[in-house]
C-alpha cells in the first residue's frame, strides 16, 4: 500500500525517529513501534493483510471516528488512518498516533 500522512510532525516520525515539534515526543521504543507499524501497513498489499497479525490488533473504529481504522503501536498508543482505493494500489492515509488513555477526552 502507499502511505502518505496527513500531519507533517508524523512523516518526521517515521523518517527521522523524532520530530521538530515539542508536543509531540514519544519515547524511543515507541517511535520504533511506530516505524514498524507504518512499514507493515507499507508491505501489505491489500487491508486483509493486517488480519493475520493479531499483534497488530487491527480494528475499524466506531462513533465519532467512523471510517477511521487503526492498529496498535502497543498496549498504550495506536495508528489511526483511513484507505481510499486509488488505481491498482490502495492508498493509506496515516492520520494520528494517540494515547489510548486520553482517547475519550
Amino acid at each position: 500500500m502507499i502511505v502518505t500522512f496527513n500531519k507533517d510532525y508524523l512523516q518526521e516520525l517515521y523518517e527521522y525517529g523524532k520530530c521538530g515539534d515539542k508536543k509531540h515526543r514519544y519515547q524511543l521504543d515507541i517511535v520504533k513501534r511506530y516505524r514498524k507499524g507504518i512499514d507493515l501497513l507499507k508491505r501489505a498489499a491489500k487491508i486483509e493483510e493486517l488480519f493475520l497479525l493479531p499483534s497488530l490488533h487491527y480494528e475499524v473504529l466506531k462513533g465519532d471516528k467512523l471510517g477511521i481504522l487503526s492498529i496498535r503501536v502497543n498496549n498504550q498508543y495506536r495508528i489511526e488512518f483511513t484507505i481510499s482505493e486509488q488505481g491498482t494500489e490502495p492508498v493509506v492515509y496515516v492520520c494520528d498516533i494517540l494515547e489510548l488513555s486520553n482517547h475519550y477526552k
